[in-house]
């Protein structure tokens, strides 16, 4: 997993043209910067998906740079320098970098670590959103930090919407797990479980409930759900 967009900043026209090139094949708009204050004057500096810079730039050094950044975004960086010293990496890494690389080093390396950046990022996101299921307590954790609890009949539905990760659960799938007879008159017994699901889901937290009714095909739970 790439990031869609990427600033390159580094004082060597040749090395940035070629590496950003590298990086565009692989589908990332990348914008180069050969001096720290170019990105900075730029009307829109922080917007970039990830950061890759170099330590020993024109402007404000690349520590300095990252400092900056950091104060305005969580965006991915990558510091990739000539410095050498544990004293260095300890520099960069207090200073909020994810990841630090020695050069010389290849295209295909850079993009490897900007993939490995990028991807643990993305899943941290998501699962910092995530909805959780904690079969174990009985407990629905939402993404602002509520606890729902949950009835037997709303822990089997919830494990039902966990294992399908998203896709819609058909009616006849959920009659035949919570017991229901499976005929169109138990319709009303099924809409009545969802709606209290989603009532005590409600009276937890002011966000949105991501269980939605599928007509006549049946229900899913419309975000990311995790166990616990």
């Amino acid at each position: 997993m790439l990031p869609a967009t990427l600033a390159l900043v580094d004082d060597d026209p040749e090395y940035s043209e070629f590496l950003a090139q590298h990086l565009r094949n692989q589908g990332v708009q990348v914008q180069v910067y050969n001096d720290s204050s170019d990105l900075l004057a730029d009307n829109e500096p922080y917007r970039f998906e990830f950061y890759v810079l170099d330590l020993m730039l024109p402007g404000v050094n690349g520590t300095e740079l990252l400092r900056i950044l950091r104060k305005r975004n969580q965006s991915g960086v990558l510091i990739v320098s000539g410095r050498l010293g544990p004293e260095v990496f300890a520099e960069v890494i207090h200073a909020g970098a994810d990841m630090y690389l020695t050069k010389p080093v290849t295209f295909e390396q850079v993009e490897l670590a900007v993939r490995a950046v990028h991807r643990r990022i993305m899943t941290a996101a998501q699962v910092a959103t995530a909805w959780k299921l904690d079969s174990h307590r009985s407990l629905l954790l939402t993404p602002d930090g509520q606890s729902v609890d949950l009835s037997p009949t709303d822990l089997l539905l919830m494990q039902c919407f966990l294992k399908a990760q998203g896709a819609v659960v058909g009616r006849d799938q959920i009659r035949e797990l919570l017991g229901y007879p499976t005929a169109s008159d138990s319709d009303n017994s099924l809409h009545a479980t969802i709606y209290r699901l989603r009532r005590r889901i409600e009276k937890a937290t002011p966000l949105a409930v991501p269980l939605q009714s599928q007509q006549k095909v049946g229900y899913q739970f419309r975000a990311s759900l995790v166990s616990a």
